[in-house]
């Protein structure tokens, strides 16, 4: 059913797979981190809105049906 890679417990295996791929990172740039950081701002600032809108819709639209 699973192959020796995919085995659960496999652990070692999947540690060796963490550290390589943190070995090809780097440090992102000074413009990398800014353009990053506004994309996830406007992320969390959509979902909160869309949030916000959800629950005026909640609290106001029982009583536009009395």
């Amino acid at each position: 059913m699973f192959d020796n890679n995919e085995t659960p417990g496999n652990v070692p295996l999947r540690l060796g797979e963490y550290i390589r791929v943190l070995k090809l990172t780097r440090k992102p740039t000074k413009e990398e981190f800014s353009v990053i950081a506004k994309v996830a701002g406007a992320g969390i600032l959509l979902v909160g809105f869309i949030g916000f809108i959800i629950y005026i819709l909640i609290t106001v639209m029982p009583g536009w049906f009395k």
